[in-house]
Order: structure tokens, then C-alpha cells, then sequence
């Protein structure tokens, strides 16, 4: 069996409501359905597909952050001018390059808890 695309991540978020406005005004995931677990949390859809499960409250006190906690987290994207301008729109710093071996266009930024976050864009 081959992997097909990332299935989801989860987070360990010390400022919950921080972290879900980042990937839900910065990113357009919406928040959906979430089984109900004892302890605070969302899940956060691409489409029908819960990809970012963040948890808070007792289980993230004293979590690491920054990539300690998590590498990065990839997504593929699509139209970078808009995107872009998205993004110095809200004043976020980002980083970006070009990979012509990947055949990638990427903008890298952080959210609220120091993730890194790669945005794939097709070269055009």
C-alpha cells in the first residue's frame, strides 16, 4: 500500500483558541466534528477530512514547541499570488522558495506555537 497524502497531525497546543484562528483564518481548515474526548480540543477539516487535531488544556501544559514538538507540517496549496498577498495581508513573516527538482513552489511560515508550515504550490 503507498501513502496517498497526509492522513493528519496532531498538536499539542498551549494557547488552543490562538492555534485554531491560525489555521482557520490563516489557512481556511474549518473546524468540525470532534469526537468527545476529556480533555479541550478541535479537529480541523481540509474538505470532509479532519487533518490538524489540536489538544489542549492539561495534556499540552508543558508541551515542546517549535519544531521540538513537530518538524513541519505540509500542505499542498494552490495559487501562490493569492495566497501570498493573503499572508502580508495578515503581516506575517514567511520564507519562501523554489525546489525546480521537486517541481515546487513553497512559502514557509510559523503559527502561534512556533510549527513550522510548508505551503507546496505547483511550479507554474
Amino acid at each position: 500500500m503507498a501513502v496517498k497524502g497526509i492522513d493528519h497531525c496532531t498538536i499539542l497546543a498551549a494557547d488552543l483558541a490562538a492555534t485554531r484562528d491560525f489555521y482557520v483564518d490563516v489557512l481556511g481548515l474549518t473546524e468540525g466534528a470532534r469526537p468527545p474526548f476529556d480533555f479541550p480540543g478541535h479537529w480541523l477539516y481540509c474538505g470532509d477530512h479532519p487533518v490538524v487535531h489540536l489538544v489542549g488544556g492539561e495534556r499540552a501544559r508543558g508541551a515542546a514547541t517549535g519544531s521540538a514538538a513537530v518538524d513541519h507540517i505540509a500542505f499542498a496549496a494552490a495559487d501562490i499570488d493569492a495566497v501570498r498577498a493573503h499572508l502580508q495581508a495578515l503581516g506575517l513573516d514567511f520564507d519562501e522558495r523554489k525546489s525546480p527538482r521537486l517541481g515546487q513552489h513553497q512559502l514557509f511560515l510559523r503559527d502561534p506555537n512556533g510549527i513550522r508550515i510548508e505551503l507546496n504550490f505547483p511550479l507554474a
